[in-house]
């Protein structure tokens, strides 16, 4: 008797081959058969109307850290996500000393926004190897988990002070490569490394410092087991990405490895770049290598306030001065002096044509609350003021506690944007789940496909969108046994409403540990989230009682090398 039948679904297989209607019925943890199953199960699950498909796999997260206080790494599962990919951007919460734990929360951060209190109250520090810490999030693990090691934590683990001042010599290039020889061996799937983000000290990460001697021989050791190597490029720079990529495909072709660059964004300044980037794609993919660049499915909305530092202010000096290095009262001070405002209004001018636009999406006091949902221009048109003017008077009444939104600020051509997520050299990535909780929403990007790119504009048919989500991302990582509905596979799965399923609204909620808040997403449409054969989240039931693993597995996918 099998386990679990799932009836009467539209069974999207995940191969991109069309729905058909069938029973899956799964034992332990595998499906065994797909058709019409005659006997009862266990338990089962009537998907009358319903799509089932293979759970979908998101491939750029962050949720190394959220992993330890919570295994589900909620809401992901909602979503009908069942495999996640941390490590991302040269960043993994280990192999770690205990000597740099602060640097890299630091780095936490500074780069993915996560709070330093949720590290304090949230973390219990009790590893430093790679397997020490997949040993630790595997328990009450609800999800699956692919991690990536970062480059910059190698060269930490190796290199001490001297990762964030030097290139790396012969003899530490070669212990870096022992290095992650032994956190693949544990179960990396990949290297992750990063040739633009900053530190706590606005400083070059430690894998900005590699040169090219240090990332060949990393490659090469990926190339032993035929792992991913995850970078994040110039993006800002179509001619920086374009070398990149070039790099990366050399990379690719000597060492045989899988390769990925993120982010890839359409904004109105750059859409002849993003055409120059993918037309060098399909040129390193006609010469055999494997270059796969992600783009996310959502808009860039990016929500702020004063309280903590945000990414949006980067590009101003003397603000993001301010508010990055500044206490709560050094700010007030800051922006209640006159000459000090009077700079950052002119500086923040190169934007003018943003700030009526942003929402006041948060305020408490009872004099304030009634502006809530106005914008900026609104808000200044009835004080007398400037748009700028006005947001600082709001952060200095709410005590810096206002939040605003700044939405549309790219990636929200639905045309250009369908058409590049449509292109069948193009990943569906680049997430950031379980980063810049404060800054937006990470969860839902599968949801937004189906719904805004499927279900409304049509850019995807059905089957194709759900491939995106599935087999085609299990194929480019080397994630085994994942991806497709055939009887042998694992039994990750998720079924939805075709008709409804999208993202809900950004929400704000207090589950940071630490007394934190984040922005989150409720899934729509997603009825059942099966993980393994069990079920792991259904909207009836909430979260089940399934088991995530550790993908690839200790020594998965190791090329055998031929004896010298």
């Amino acid at each position: 008797m099998p386990d679990l039948v799932i009836r009467n679904g539209l069974v999207v297989d995940g191969t991109g081959l069309p729905a058909f209607c069938a029973d899956i019925a799964i034992a332990g943890d595998r499906i065994v058969a797909i058709g019409r199953v005659a006997g009862r199960g266990r338990q089962e699950i009537d998907a009358r109307g319903r799509v089932v498909a293979p759970g979908f796999i998101d491939p750029h997260t962050h949720f190394d850290a959220q992993l330890l206080w919570d295994g589900a790494a909620k809401p992901a599962l909602e979503h009908g996500v069942t495999t996640i990919v941390p490590g991302n951007c040269s960043l993994s919460l280990a192999p770690l000393k205990a000597a740099h734990r602060m640097k890299l929360v630091g780095m936490f951060n500074q780069i993915e926004e996560m709070p330093l209190k949720a590290f304090r109250e949230g973390v219990v520090w009790d590893w430093e190897s790679f397997p020490d810490y997949l040993a630790r999030i595997r328990r009450g693990l609800l999800i699956n988990v692919a991690p990536l090691v970062g480059h910059s934590l190698l060269r930490l683990w190796v290199m001490d002070e001297a990762a964030m001042e030097r290139t790396a010599t012969d003899a530490e290039i070669a212990a870096m490569q022992r290095l992650l020889r032994d956190c693949l061996e544990a179960g990396a799937i990949g290297l992750s490394t990063s040739y633009v983000d900053m530190d706590e000290r606005l400083q070059p990460v430690p894998s900005r410092y590699a040169d090219a001697r240090e990332i060949e021989a990393l490659a090469a050791v990926l190339g032993e087991y035929g792992r991913m190597l995850q970078i994040v490029p110039e993006f800002y720079d179509p001619d920086l990405t374009i070398a990149r990529l070039d790099e990366l495909a050399e990379l690719s072709l000597r060492h045989g490895i899988p390769t990925t660059f993120s982010p890839l964004f359409v904004s109105p300044d750059n859409v002849d770049g993003v055409e120059r980037v993918m037309r060098r794609v399909e040129e390193q993919f006609a010469r055999g290598a494997r270059v796969w660049p992600q783009v996310q499915t959502r808009p860039i909305d990016i929500s702020f306030s004063f309280a903590v530092p945000s990414l949006l202010f980067f590009r101003f000096p003397g603000w993001y001065r301010i508010i990055r290095f500044g206490t709560p009262e050094t700010i007030r001070a800051a922006f209640a002096d006159p000459g000090t405002r009077a700079r950052l209004v002119a500086e923040a001018e190169p934007l003018g044509a943003l700030w009526p636009k942003v929402v006041l999406r948060r305020a408490t006091s009872a004099a304030n609350r009634p502006l809530v949902g106005k914008t900026l221009g609104e808000i200044a048109a009835l004080r007398g003021v400037s748009p700028v003017e006005a947001m600082i008077d709001l952060s200095l009444e709410e005590d810096l506690d206002a939040h605003f939104l700044a939405e549309g600020l790219g990636h929200n051509d639905d045309a250009r944007v369908g058409a590049l997520l449509a292109h069948p050299l193009v990943h569906v990535g680049a997430s950031d789940g379980g980063a810049h909780i404060l800054s937006f929403s990470t969860y839902g990007d599968t949801g937004y496909l189906l719904a805004r790119f499927v279900r409304e504009t049509r850019a995807l048919g059905l089957e194709a969108a759900v491939r995106k989500l599935t087999s085609d991302t299990a194929a480019i990582w080397g994630i085994p046994d994942r991806g497709r509905l055939e009887p042998g596979a694992v039994a990750d799965i998720v079924i939805f409403d075709p008709t409804t399923i999208d993202r809900g609204p950004e929400v704000y909620v207090d589950d940071v540990p630490g007394d934190g808040w984040r922005y989150v997403r409720a899934s729509r449409g997603v009825e059942t989230v099966i993980v393994g054969g069990r079920i792991a989240w259904s909207a009836d039931g909430g979260y089940g009682d399934a088991r995530g693993q550790i993908l690839p597995g200790p020594r998965a996918g190791r090329v055998a090398l031929a004896a010298a």
